[in-house]
């Protein structure tokens, strides 16, 4: 049974992922990127300052996560004693 499992399973994978080459329509219509970017190294100073922005953002986000994970774990375990005396 299982490997009738993997083989559905691949070839649906298979399947879903050349539905991005037929969704690409024909081959004339491809995008040549030289023309389409023609920005200068300001604008890709600025993009890279927002990047950098966004990541530092998201420092104090993942202590503070952390932090709230900490104390529910701690929680939790002041409360497991508690728990267990009153079932007795």
């Amino acid at each position: 049974m299982k490997s009738v499992t993997s083989i559905l399973t691949a070839l649906s994978l298979s399947v879903f992922s050349l539905t991005n080459a037929f969704a690409s329509g024909s081959h004339s219509k491809v995008i040549d990127t030289s023309l389409t970017y023609n920005s200068g190294i300001l604008v890709l100073a600025f993009a890279g300052f927002l990047a950098l922005v966004v990541v530092v953002q998201t420092i104090p986000a993942i202590i503070s996560l952390y932090n709230m994970i900490k104390k529910t774990a701690e929680e939790s375990r002041q409360q497991q004693p508690a728990r267990a005396n009153a079932r007795d």
